[in-house]
């Protein structure tokens, strides 16, 4: 996107509406891919720009198959379940005063470096929300992180989008390695307005290595990141100060 506002719950519309197992409770998540196998052939987005303090617009999804559907539909839970093999429903996030009473799962494949090895576990989100852990994910890009990775494994397809950021952050020429490694504990200050504070490292999991439009599936991505960062690529941040965000602002860390 060009442009979008941050709240003190991330970019407008992030994460507020989930695809549910209703037996479980679970979201339903690429991170368990012998569950959820085919949930990257999906696409969701708003009909309409969502807007701070405003209602949420429906949201499009288009099916593998090419139907299209909204959340607005009453037949759209049918459809989703149809189009997954499993039931499913869709679920509003509620606010932080109110729990989902959602929870979240995720596969580890049998890899060196890992905490679990070919296990499933999973863990609750964060009240009243669907982020796994914080509101806000930055990637570093260009001469840093990903070029580290190109470096390490020349055979990967190291792109951004493999690794679903909210912001990506192009660094100077300078920075070279896991430059956010040293980010923790600091505050970005993003343009005239946004100010987010770096929380922690952006553990990754074997959705990084799922095929994804036409990026292949590539278990070597997340061995890399396992090798040589710690599992560990990017960074979890809260917001401090929220505001509007656009593509060239530059990003200071004080």
């Amino acid at each position: 996107m060009n442009a979008s506002e941050v709240t003190e719950r991330g970019l407008v519309g992030d994460r507020r509406f989930a695809v549910v197992d209703p037996a479980t409770g679970k979201v339903a998540g690429a991170k368990n891919p012998h569950r959820w196998g085919n949930l990257f052939e999906f696409r969701a987005a708003y009909v309409d720009p969502p807007l701070a303090g405003g209602q949420l617009p429906a949201v499009r999804l288009t099916l593998p198959d090419g139907t299209i559907v909204t959340s607005a539909q009453p037949d759209v839970a049918r459809l989703l379940s149809e189009a997954l093999g499993r039931e499913v429903t869709v679920a509003t996030a509620q606010g932080d005063d109110e729990s989902s009473r959602a929870t979240a799962e995720e596969y580890w494949p049998d890899m060196a470096g890992l905490d679990h090895r070919d296990t499933v576990t999973e863990w609750d989100l964060p009240m009243g929300t669907f982020f796994d852990l914080a509101v806000m994910h930055l990637l570093l890009t260009t001469t840093a992180t990903i070029e580290r990775l190109r470096a390490l494994y020349p055979e990967g397809r190291f792109e951004a989008r493999r690794f679903r950021p909210n912001i990506i952050v192009a660094t100077r020429p300078e920075p070279q390695g896991f430059v956010e490694n040293d980010w923790v504990g600091h505050t970005a200050a993003i343009g005239e307005e946004v100010r987010l504070r770096i929380i922690g490292p952006r553990p990754r999991c074997v959705m990084i290595t799922l095929p994804q439009g036409t990026l292949p599936r590539d278990q070597g991505i997340l061995r890399t990141v396992a090798q040589y960062n710690q599992v560990n690529l990017g960074v979890y941040a809260d917001v401090i100060t929220g505001g509007t965000i656009r593509r060239g602002d530059h990003v200071v860390l004080v």
